[in-house]
């Protein structure tokens, strides 16, 4: 099912509203509802936010979020998964996570559902590396490969054994096809 946009609004209206279920985006004036994950983008999701944080959490170098609403250059935002650095994670008076992000992620990852058309995904990618992103993944499950985003580059297309470009911050090693084969529970060790 293809999401149209409904009329426009400011985005200070957007964010009066209260959140749905799937989450909706604020793109130039418009809301579109993102698509239910499914299956393959809930397994993927859960594995790279635990891949990336098993990495970076422990030494306060960075936090990995599922499906965080980032707010930033007149777009509100849900990728599929942030990776924020923790000088720029809010936390409150009482050293929590603050509910808003006010702020681009560091790393942005998309991962493709069934039937939904990259176009939007890649935009959000693009806007996020103008307003300061260091690097953005496009997954797409169907096809088996990872377009990664870079600021002032061309995208690289890995697939198979390719290793995977993560940002300067993160110290993980990963192949596309590692990342895939976390779609088969209990295969993988990493």
């Amino acid at each position: 099912m293809v999401s149209t946009p409904s009329k426009t609004f400011s985005l200070e209206e957007f964010l009066q509203f209260p959140e749905t279920t799937p989450a909706s985006e604020f793109i130039e004036g418009y809301i579109y509802q993102k698509p239910m994950p499914q299956g393959k983008h809930s397994r993927l999701q859960l594995k790279l936010c635990n891949a990336i944080n098993d990495v970076v959490e422990d030494r306060k170098v960075a936090l990995a979020f599922p499906e965080l609403r980032c707010t930033f250059g007149g777009r509100s935002m849900v990728p599929d998964v942030v990776v924020l650095r923790w000088e720029k994670i809010p936390f409150d008076g009482e050293g929590e996570i603050e509910n808003r992000f006010e702020t681009h992620p560091d790393w942005m990852i998309e991962i493709l559902s069934p039937e939904q058309a990259s176009t939007r995904s890649v935009r959000n990618i693009l806007h996020g590396l103008r307003w300061g992103t260091q690097l953005g993944w496009l997954i797409d499950p169907t096809e088996r490969f990872i377009l990664v985003f870079q600021a002032e580059q061309q995208p690289v297309e890995s697939m198979g054994e390719n290793s995977l470009i993560v940002p300067d911050f993160v110290e993980l090693n990963l192949t596309v096809n590692q990342v895939f084969d976390w779609l088969k529970p209990g295969k993988s060790k990493s």
